[in-house]
């Protein structure tokens, strides 16, 4: 099952995920909420869409913008809608 793993924690975990050009979308039931925080930073994907962030916090610690996002994609990336995606240090296994 894909765990998504920041600072020795288990932030999602879900058999269910949707991989899309190497990214493991993780369904949003399937993150532990208490360590996502709301981002004001943004990005433009030309067929996906634009993607809102998380930072993700872990004991104490933050990792800015370290989650995304598409609130409302793009036709062509409608299956991951709401998924949640991870970089910057976040490991997928």
């Amino acid at each position: 099952m894909p765990k998504a793993i920041w600072n020795n924690k288990v932030i999602a975990e879900s058999d269910d995920t949707i991989v899309v050009e190497g990214n493991h979308y993780f369904p949003p039931d399937s993150i532990n909420r208490e360590h996502f925080k709301g981002s004001a930073h943004s990005s433009h994907c030309p067929w996906k869409g634009d993607a809102s962030y998380y930072h993700v916090e872990v004991d104490g610690e933050v990792n800015e913008n370290a989650a995304w996002y598409y609130a409302e994609p793009k036709d062509a990336a409608g299956k991951i809608k709401g998924y949640v995606a991870f970089w910057n240090g976040v490991k997928v296994e």
